[in-house]
Order: structure tokens, then C-alpha cells, then sequence
């Protein structure tokens, strides 16, 4: 994935909520089921979180399984 302009100021603009998700999903914690993101197998409390992390291009788009960022999403979560 190539990082962008707009990738780059998504990462830049990540709250300390969207890295503690962030680092949950790096943690094997997160699981996608029907599109919905789970931390612990609970849903998280921001509905929107997962779309704006997938927005960023941080975190992987899919519909179900484990929770997987992006090479982008490894890079935020270490700065």
C-alpha cells in the first residue's frame, strides 16, 4: 500500500483511542465479524472507530476473522 498525502494526515491525526485500539488489534485482542470490529470479543464502544481506522488505511478492511493492521497501521502504532 502506497502511503498518501491524505494516509499520512489521517495517521497524524489519530486520537489516543484509535492507538489504543490500534495496539489492542496488535495484540491479537480484535476480530472483525460481519464488518463489526471486537476487542475482546466485546463491540467497541465508538461504532465508528473501525471505518475511521480503515479510512486512515491503518487497519485491514474485511468482513470477518482476526483483526489485522496494515504495514501503515504497525508504523503509526510505533510513533
Amino acid at each position: 500500500m502506497a502511503v498518501t498525502l491524505e494516509t499520512r494526515t489521517a495517521v497524524a491525526q489519530l486520537s489516543r483511542r484509535d492507538r489504543a485500539v490500534l495496539a489492542a488489534v496488535a495484540a491479537g485482542r480484535g476480530t472483525v465479524t460481519a464488518g463489526r470490529l471486537l476487542i475482546d470479543g466485546l463491540p467497541c464502544a465508538d461504532q465508528f472507530v473501525a471505518a475511521r481506522l480503515r479510512a486512515a488505511g491503518v487497519l485491514e478492511a474485511q468482513v470477518s476473522g482476526t483483526a489485522r493492521l496494515t504495514g501503515t497501521g504497525v508504523e503509526a502504532l510505533a510513533a
